[in-house]
């Protein structure tokens, strides 16, 4: 049997396409306010686009998605035929060899577990450009539970642990947030450049 690189979402990749709301999407364009115009995003565990890197494109920002579930990045590929699109695992992909302006991992960083999740903060800093921005979802306390979709166990190593992974990997945690789904987000940046101006943030939970 070919192990699931995907973390269980391949599984359930048709039912995810049907049920993905637009949760998410309002909080990720604001954040995107940090960001230089027109930047380049790097959307890790991208699905099938729908709402994030569409929400992204949509205000003008040049994203390049990843996913490790094939039936996800052939829907992605079906909606943004011309856009840059990978199907690979996070914690295996060269993220296109190339560094981004903003970096974001939403609903990915929990399903795995916690010595991959240490690498994959350390990786995906690695991916941002001096003064870019890391944006990935965790509770803000150290738990553990079931993914009700994928029905895999979910592991947050908590908001003291996560800001430590960050400033080991040279960067700050520069504000928590939450959306209207109450998902905890958190929002670093990377250590050196200018920081920009973030524009009508919304829901900051610093």
């Amino acid at each position: 049997m070919n192990e699931d690189l995907s973390n269980g979402w391949e599984a359930v990749a048709e039912r995810f396409i049907e049920c993905r709301s637009d949760i998410g999407a309002a909080t990720v364009r604001q954040w995107a306010t940090c960001l230089p115009k027109g930047g380049s995003v790097l959307d890790v565990g991208c699905g099938s686009g729908v709402p994030i890197s569409m929400a992204l494109m949509d205000d003008g920002f040049q994203v390049a998605g990843l996913d490790a579930s094939p039936t996800l990045v052939g829907a992605f590929r079906t909606r943004f035929p011309g856009a840059v699109v990978a199907c690979e695992a996070a914690e295996q992909s060269r993220f296109f060899g190339r560094t981004f302006d903003g970096v974001i991992a939403i609903g990915l960083l929990f399903l795995l577990s916690e010595q991959s999740q240490r690498e994959l903060v350390r990786r995906l800093a690695s991916a941002l450009r001096p003064g870019g921005r890391l944006l990935f979802t965790a509770p803000h306390e150290r738990c553990v539970w079931t993914d009700q979709l994928t029905g895999r166990t979910s592991l947050s190593l908590g908001a003291a642990e996560y800001r430590r992974l960050l400033e080991g990997a040279g960067m700050a945690l520069a504000r928590s947030l939450e959306d209207e789904g109450e998902n905890h987000y958190y929002d670093a940046l990377a250590v050196g450049g200018t920081q920009m101006t973030c524009r009508h943030l919304l829901h900051d939970q610093r």
